[in-house]
């Protein structure tokens, strides 16, 4: 039988299909569901930025007021409400790996290398097996330039990285002027691994009641064809590890990004549309397709179909659609 294990920013894994971090990755008992039902790994739903800075700040004005006598005693802020949000956060990775036997990687939505950097060491110290900082940073500042947009990312990975011992991903958008070299940058700054592409928040238009409301929520198949095209292009040419994420629906997709040189693939949407047990589909999918090819690992075929490798290499960069369009009939 095909043998489905890797292995991703030093943690082994089963299997290369991870729970990406979603609303479906913010209980124990989805946990366990997911779990059960073949993820090797949970990515838990992202704790923002501003939560932790909020959190704290409220604390702050509430230990330096006239009725608390010793302000230095932390203890004040942790037996009041305010604090909710991060202690819910640090007691699911607590519970959660009291309940499952893979690994769970925290995850924060991050914008500055601010106030917030002190808590990856309170998600170490919680029992998290790694941290996912899921960074992007929209390009419409006019006042900040490329060069700026991307010293935060860099700041940030720094005054992390240099806080905590567990593995740091890094997951990104596209939205780069010099995307390849900024991905071989990254990877040399103690990450353990890159996460190709986030889904963010899409804004649309109500057309009734004239308001601003979410659009594109989940992805489609078709999403794949970016975070492919760039693991095949990076694969072999990072110092850390990659993970997919983004349009990957079925087993067969999984197989793709593995052939384009990723470690492991993160899915949400098409547990979203098929329900929990859908993941061990995929796995069935992905091990009878290694035995059809006689492939006994994924290492046997990892990146077999990356950049790197190829015979056509300019395949890859290859953006103009016009061979496709004289030959395309309706």
């Amino acid at each position: 039988m095909a043998n489905l294990s890797t292995t991703y920013m030093g943690l082994q894994l089963k299997n290369p299909i991870i729970a990406a971090s979603s609303g479906l990755t913010d209980s124990v008992p989805n946990i366990k569901e997911l779990a059960d039902n073949g993820a090797s790994a949970i990515v838990l739903k992202s704790l923002f930025e501003e939560e932790i800075v909020a959190e704290m700040e409220t604390s702050l004005q509430k230990m330096t007021s006239s009725g608390f006598i010793y302000p230095e005693t932390f203890e004040y802020y942790e037996q009041t409400d305010d604090e909710e949000v991060s202690s819910k956060y640090l007691k699911l990775i607590s519970d959660a790996k009291k309940a499952v036997d893979i690994p769970i990687i925290a995850s924060i939505n991050c914008v500055t290398a601010g106030e917030w950097t002190h808590f990856p060491k309170l998600i170490e110290q919680a029992g998290a097996d790694a941290l996912e900082l899921n960074l992007f940073i929209l390009p419409s500042d006019f006042t900040r330039d490329q060069i700026a947009n991307e010293k935060i990312y860099y700041d940030i990975i720094q005054e992390v990285t240099q806080k905590i011992s567990i593995p740091v991903a890094l997951k990104i958008s596209s939205h780069f002027s010099d995307l390849g070299r900024t991905l071989q940058n990254f990877s040399t700054k103690g990450i353990g691994g890159l996460v190709l592409f986030n889904r963010f928040y899409n804004p649309d238009f109500d057309l009734d009641s004239l308001e601003i409301i979410a659009g594109n929520i989940l992805s489609n198949p078709s999403d794949i064809s970016m975070s492919l095209r760039w693991i095949s292009i990076m694969a072999n040419r990072v110092d850390c590890d990659l993970s997919a994420t983004t349009g990957i629906h079925n087993g067969e997709s999984v197989i793709k990004q593995i052939l384009a040189g990723a470690n492991t693939v993160q899915i949400a949407s098409a547990i979203y549309k098929n329900g929990f047990e859908y993941i061990q589909a995929m796995l069935e999918e992905i091990e009878m397709w290694m035995d059809s090819k006689n492939y006994n690992s994924l290492d046997e075929f990892r990146g077999k179909l990356s950049q790197s490798k190829s015979n056509n290499p300019a395949a890859y960069e290859r953006v103009q659609f016009m061979k496709h369009f004289r030959s395309y009939q309706k």
